[in-house]
């Protein structure tokens, strides 16, 4: 019992104590517990922390939105897509009866030779581009399917030589021969026979539907956004093809990088869209000779090679055609063997007989 006496006096003489001092008390357990909370802050600090559960995320670069060109003429298109839109070639004529000619224009690439007499006719070929009018149309040659084969073209025509028509009804070709697709030309009444036969791309794109003809596989030119440097050396220019009726001219335009074409001395008109404005022009000196098929018919060679002329940017530049076989591409190379680029935009390709034939420039 002493024991619980003595503590018992203790407790109370403390409890008198702080009764006492009651200030004195309540600073030291004010000091207490900042000293306990002290403690336990450094405690906890001294604790490692545990590391966060980040997975890191990868910030990619914001990239431009892709550019796609056409393989025709190296014009921008929308997508992917629309690079190998299916080419339709179609034979237009270019006697003095057919001008000025419809939808001509607005062709891609032209091919122009001599068809029969001197008198010269265009293959016009389209990708993109769609006019709604288009004529006057005539018949193929066998070198213009040798020039259209490539680019796995449908070939819109009214019949043609005997050689041409074998070879584009062979089954390896996508034949739109007027003959067999009457509905989708038609006799214009402001025109006399054979100079008034037009189509639209409404018919021609509905007939490539209907047949299946939905894209085209090619390699086209090398196209570039080159603009001009230095002095231009070329900005007039006469091609001698055939007579004074067929012969052309063309005149550099700097403002737009483009050649005013002329022919029998007059701007070349498309009767519709104005005067025909290539943004390159090349002329092939090519081989050219009569042969004997369904009658005389003029025989150009296509394959093989042969010296060309570039004009483009205001300037002249000499260069090398070749092709290897009827479906190998037309191919333009410089003095180093190395092909060429080509600005985008309407190519007008003239093959003049090597004999007979002549370009000039200034």
């Amino acid at each position: 019992m002493s024991v619980f006496v003595r503590v018992g006096g203790l407790f109370r003489h403390i409890g008198c104590w702080i009764k006492n001092h009651r200030l004195q008390t309540i600073l030291f357990m004010g000091a207490v517990l900042v000293a306990s909370a002290g403690a336990i802050t450094y405690v906890l600090l001294k604790q490692p922390l545990p590391k966060p559960n980040i997975t890191p995320v990868a910030i990619k670069p914001k990239l431009p939105a892709p550019k796609y060109y056409g393989l025709l003429d190296g014009t921008p298109v929308a997508d992917q897509t629309a690079t190998t839109a299916p080419v339709t070639a179609i034979m237009l004529e270019n006697s003095p009866d057919a001008r000025p000619q419809s939808g001509l224009k607005q062709a891609q690439v032209v091919y122009e030779a001599i068809a029969e007499g001197g008198i010269t006719r265009f293959l016009a070929l389209y990708q993109q581009n769609k006019p709604q009018l288009i004529g006057p149309v005539r018949s193929v040659r066998m070198y213009y399917v040798d020039w259209a084969a490539p680019y796995q073209a449908s070939i819109s025509h009214i019949g043609g030589s005997a050689a041409a028509l074998a070879e584009v009804r062979n089954g390896n070709y996508r034949d739109l021969d007027q003959f067999f697709n009457a509905a989708y030309y038609w006799r214009a009444t402001d025109r006399y026979a054979p100079h008034n036969v037009y189509t639209s791309f409404e018919k021609l794109d509905a007939l490539n539907a209907a047949k299946g003809y939905t894209s085209s596989s090619f390699t086209g030119l090398i196209r570039t956004d080159s603009k001009p440097t230095g002095t231009p050396d070329a900005t007039n220019i006469n091609v001698t093809i055939s007579g004074p009726l067929y012969n052309s001219q063309y005149t550099y335009d700097p403002a737009t990088n483009t050649y005013q074409r002329n022919q029998a001395g007059a701007p070349h008109l498309d009767r519709e869209d104005g005067q025909i404005t290539p943004s390159v022009v090349v002329v092939l000196k090519v081989d050219m000779s009569l042969i004997m098929e369904d009658g005389w018919r003029e025989n150009i060679t296509t394959n093989g090679s042969g010296e060309a002329q570039i004009f483009q940017n205001g300037t002249a530049q000499t260069a090398t055609w070749s092709k290897a076989d009827r479906a190998s591409p037309l191919k333009l190379t410089g003095a180093d063997g190395k092909d060429l680029a080509f600005n985008r935009g309407q190519t007008w390709i003239t093959a003049i007989p090597t004999n007979t034939g002549s370009v000039t420039w200034q």
